[in-house]
């Protein structure tokens, strides 16, 4: 057994475990990379907030010391593929015949990220015939901007990123008569997903609205996760 095979059977107990480990694996490149209990996503808060602090207050434009107004979310969003979604005005429930002077506008805010599981250091082995668990927590802000401000989609890929193995999908209704703006957590297990499995495509949506001001949905700390099993 080369010593860095015999590094990560004494870092993962592999063999205790029935983890297979075949000596074509560059088990250089899996210990260095250590693919378990890490998470495998970039940048997981990119507003730069924490889920065990409170979400911030928002400010209105004008206040003193308050920020421009913006139409935006804010934040550095290296590493993810972000997009907007800008929502029809919704006047059900408006009388015929009402003056409106002005109605909230929507948008959903998408941000994804594809986690190549081969090249964060797992190998097809491990994969395909002992399937450690995908693990995936995210935390999204209870804003109130609506009844829906949040969704996960979740998909297992084959090989070629495209062909879907295993998918799932959280979109929760919001109570907003409670006065609570903290964090709500999320969070999914894969298990027993079947051989084949290379990628892990997360995407979550945040809904936004903009009237007076521009009120953002927050989310931070979301993981992609591979466990071993004790």
């Amino acid at each position: 057994m080369s010593d860095w095979r015999s590094k990560c059977e004494s870092e993962w107990k592999l063999k205790e475990r029935k983890v297979p480990a075949p000596g074509t694996v560059d088990w250089k490149a899996v210990y260095e990379k250590k693919p378990f209990g890490r998470n495998l996503l970039k940048n997981p808060a990119p507003g730069g907030l924490s889920h065990t602090t409170p979400p911030p207050e928002h400010e209105l434009p004008g206040m003193f010391g308050a920020e421009p107004p913006r139409s935006a979310p804010e934040g550095d969003f290296t590493g993810w593929t972000t997009s907007t979604e800008v929502l029809p005005y919704d006047t059900s429930g408006i009388p015929e015949g009402a003056v409106i002077c002005a109605l909230p506008q929507y948008s959903w805010f998408s941000l994804e990220q594809r986690v190549d599981l081969k090249q964060e250091g797992l190998w097809d082995e491990v994969l395909d015939v002992y399937q450690p668990d995908i693990c995936i927590q995210d935390w999204y802000e209870e804003s109130r901007v609506h009844k829906f401000v949040y969704q996960l989609r979740l998909r297992l890929l084959a090989a070629d990123g495209r062909t879907v193995l295993q998918e799932h999908a959280f979109a929760p209704e919001e109570d907003t008569r409670r006065d609570s703006r903290d964090w709500k957590q999320v969070s999914h297990v894969f298990r027993s997903y079947g051989p084949g499995v290379r990628h892990v495509h997360f995407l979550h949506r945040l809904k936004n609205m903009n009237m007076v001001a521009f009120r953002a949905t927050r989310a931070t700390d979301s993981a992609v996760v591979v466990k071993l099993r004790d």
